[in-house]
């Protein structure tokens, strides 16, 4: 059983309310969290609320769920509140949790137990509380579900509570699970989900969720089995998972023993162009996060430009910048693009070299949603996966002969026509050349 040190911090917990009264049988319960809260204290924390300067930088949007809420944001009425409803309530989340019941021929009181050791590490005031342990239980199952019908593909029966959901709202599910503050512990889903597995289930409960968010973020079934048999013993939550699952061994390294120094910058696709470093599509990486240089050349894989991964990397950015133990991988990417795209000419060149894919914006929003990646950042230097590469690029920018023979063939060797006019300048010289020496001859040696 994995420990987990979890505290709400710049955030809020449950009160302890009174013991929930016993249901009838064959009745459960739907309940209702909406009660009020209070904090906690310790230096050890994996849940965390969003800073007020990240909501003042990108907004709400990327931080307020659309379709269902989780966790201990349950227990009080969301603070991004807005007129637009969630698609699942309570009540919708009681039916998904009663197919997991039947399925695991057990009654919400008999989750509630088995879950009770697995959160005794949980620093929640309200961890002994059934109320609080139910809303996980609850939670957890609606998750389960969700992930058992979507990650297997499976076919949506009529009489299923999903198949009440439109198809357009369904990616919802897909941004909300990886919010910050939508979580619940993963040793809580793995326990359920170990209490409860089908017949065909002989694999990890990480795969199974790696298998959910392929929808989008596309990757091999070999890639996921490989990646996902340590995530399932030390992943924290669900967004902790899929960060996780793209930090991949073959990244770059921190230097050790410079985290005072400034950390170091390149210069935007223009100019790095302009000064011969060309940039390709890197094919069959594991990850998005792996790009290299090589030979004056930057190596990126393909990354999906829409409003999920955006909402994605910026909740991961702002775990990263409030859990002291997570490596700071995604927050250095979103510094790396930052860098790399100053206009829409930028994005531009990424979509025509096939690394950015499927944007469904702009480019001038896409600029603002990259250069927003900067703002507010912290990321010491040894935490720095990309110092190498930087540093790397840089060396080669600076080479001045390099530098100018690039903006020579850039001049001269970019398109036929600039080709053929050197060409004909070139032939204009030699024919100059030779008329003079000629004339020159002439004098010096008249017949």
């Amino acid at each position: 059983m994995v420990k987990v040190t979890t505290k709400i911090k710049q955030g809020s917990v449950l009160k302890k309310p009174a013991r929930a009264p016993p249901m009838p049988d064959g009745v459960e319960p739907v309940l209702d969290l909406e009660i009020g809260a209070s904090d906690t204290s310790t230096q050890n924390c994996c849940f965390y609320s969003v800073p007020k300067t990240l909501v003042e930088l990108y907004g709400t949007r990327c931080f307020k769920p659309r379709a269902v809420s989780i966790g201990h944001y349950n227990c009080k009425k969301f603070k991004y509140a807005e007129n637009e409803p969630l698609l699942v309530i309570k009540k919708d989340k009681q039916q998904f949790c009663n197919i997991l019941l039947s399925h695991a021929r057990k009654s919400m009181e008999n989750l509630t137990d088995i879950i009770r050791p697995e959160v005794e590490n949980i620093e929640f005031k309200s961890k002994k509380d059934d109320l609080f342990l139910a809303m996980l239980v609850l939670d957890g199952c609606f998750i389960l579900e969700l992930f058992r019908i979507l990650g297997k593909s499976k076919k949506i029966e009529s009489n299923h509570p999903l198949a009440s959901v439109e198809v357009w709202a369904i990616p919802r599910f897909y941004r909300d699970l990886l919010l910050l503050e939508n979580q619940i512990p993963f040793v809580v889903l793995k326990k359920l989900f170990e209490t409860s597995k089908m017949p065909d289930e002989d694999y990890p409960l990480s795969l199974l969720a790696l298998r959910f968010f392929n929808k989008v973020m596309p990757r091999s079934e070999e890639e996921l089995r490989k990646m996902s048999v340590h995530l399932n013993e030390s992943s924290l939550h669900l967004l902790d998972l899929v960060r996780r699952s793209f930090i991949t061994p073959d990244l770059g390294q921190p230097p050790t023993g410079r985290n005072s120094e400034t950390l170091p910058g390149i210069h935007y696709i223009t100019k790095l162009v302009k000064a011969g470093i060309k940039i390709k599509l890197r094919e069959a990486a594991d990850s998005f996060l792996a790009v290299t240089f090589k030979n004056g050349v930057i190596e990126m894989p393909k990354i999906t430009v829409n409003y999920f991964m955006h909402s994605f990397v910026v909740n991961c950015r702002a775990f990263e910048q409030l859990d002291n133990r997570s490596s700071k991988h995604i927050t250095t990417y979103a510094y790396f693009l930052d860098c790399l795209v100053n206009t829409a000419k930028d994005v531009e060149y990424l979509y025509e070299c096939n690394i950015f894919d499927n944007y469904d914006m702009d480019n001038s929003v896409v600029v603002q949603f990259i250069n927003s990646f900067g703002k507010e950042m912290v990321v010491e230097t040894d935490q720095f996966y990309l110092y190498n590469f930087f540093e790397n690029v840089n060396r080669r920018y600076n080479d001045k002969w390099k530098v100018q023979w690039a903006g020579f063939k850039l001049m001269y060797f970019n398109t036929p026509w600039s080709f053929i006019s050197l060409l004909a300048a070139g032939v204009l010289l030699v024919l100059t050349f030779l008329q003079t020496y000629y004339t020159i001859y002439a004098y010096m040696n008249p017949k």
